[in-house]
């Protein structure tokens, strides 16, 4: 029997942005169909709690001190359901494995050619595009604009 989505009045968006607080926690494990652990609380609590789009790896080696049981399976696990449920987006920058972004707004990224720092960069109005194919005979699924150079701790 499928379960269904609790109405909430909320957008998704909303719903992803509350749970950083951990009001709505239950919520989102519900949207992402995962049964509630305290392992996967402290995974996505870490995950909209980082501006830095982690990686996988990065999330299990700062909860395992704290998560003795927690296994890298179940932070990759997890995060993947979000990803495939829109609750955060998996992004890949060339270099290096895959990090994990909680903003699923429209955004572009800032990376530092030093450090790997990632960085989300608010969009500006006049920068969005109008519904539609810039390219003819292309369905465009999202327009990502990535700005490398250094951040300020490298700069100095």
């Amino acid at each position: 029997m499928k379960r269904k989505q609790p109405k909430t009045g909320i957008t998704l968006g909303e719903l992803v942005w509350e749970s950083i607080k951990g009001e709505r926690m239950a919520e989102l494990l519900r949207a992402a169909k995962l049964k509630r652990t305290p392992q996967r609380v402290a995974i996505i609590r870490e995950l909209f709690n980082d501006p830095t789009h982690p990686t996988a790896q990065e999330l299990y080696d700062r909860l395992r001190p704290d998560q003795p049981t927690l296994s890298f399976a179940t932070v990759y696990n997890t995060l993947s359901a979000l990803a495939e449920r829109g609750l955060c987006a998996s992004r890949s920058f060339e270099r290096g494995p895959v990090r994990y972004d909680p903003n699923v707004g429209p955004h572009d990224h800032a990376v530092c050619d030093t450090c790997g720092l990632v960085s989300d960069v608010p969009l500006e109005e006049r920068s969005r595009r109008a519904a539609g194919s810039p390219v003819e005979g292309f369905s465009v699924r999202a327009v990502e604009r990535i700005y490398r150079g250094l951040c300020a701790n490298c700069a100095q």
